[in-house]
């Protein structure tokens, strides 16, 4: 499918459900790859293990002590991610949330931009997910250029000497990232746990 096929707009009410199960989708395709990497670094692998051998002098089964503490790890990290990347956000003053919607009119893709925490912080892309059933057809890269010419909008009409955006990406992601490489995006920061980084930041001068 053609990115010229593509239309984006904003999202209509009747179109919410769709949207929330499109962004639920995406967070559960990268959660299980985002736990297993951070639940693999050797500061967690240690608080893991003190966790059970803790719980050996409290729980019977030595199996359960072992599994317990790993699974209240990652339901922890996944309801987390869920929260901050599965629901849409509330309105912001760049307007959407938007939709990517097909000839046919199916919708394959959400967006939904922020402004930053500070002045010159530019535009940020709070959630940007694509239908499984659409991916690697240019929905991704048409709903970037979108965000790309609202943030310029957006920086015009605040004053701005710069229009700039930024996207946060899951350190598992790794094709969300290439192709915001392949876009001209430079990773500029993360932010991440006891040392580790969970998620970057990509960022581009419009």
């Amino acid at each position: 499918m053609a990115p010229s096929h593509l239309s984006v707009r904003e999202m209509r009410e009747d179109e919410k459900p769709l949207v929330l199960e499109m962004l639920k989708a995406g967070v559960k395709d990268t959660e299980n790859r985002v736990a297993l990497h951070a639940l693999t670094r050797p500061p967690a692998l240690l608080l893991l293990a003190a966790a059970s051998s803790g719980l050996r002098f409290v729980l019977a089964s030595f199996a359960l002590a072992l599994l317990l503490p790993v699974f209240l790890a990652v339901a922890a990290m996944k309801l987390g991610l869920r929260a901050r990347w599965g629901s849409l956000p509330p309105p912001s003053g760049l307007g959407g949330p938007w939709v990517a919607v097909r000839s046919s009119g199916d919708v394959c893709g959400v967006l939904a931009l922020a402004p930053g925490s500070s002045a010159g912080d530019g535009a940020r892309v709070t959630r940007l997910s694509v239908s499984r059933w659409h991916r690697r057809r240019g929905v991704g890269r048409r709903l970037l250029a979108f965000a790309e010419s609202r943030a310029r909008a957006w920086a015009g009409g605040m004053g701005e000497t710069r229009a700039r955006l930024v996207v946060p990406v899951a350190v598992a992601a790794w094709g969300v990232a290439g192709m915001l490489e392949g876009c001209g995006y430079q990773a500029e920061g993360s932010w991440g746990c006891m040392g580790y980084t969970l998620v970057r930041e990509f960022s581009k001068d419009l």
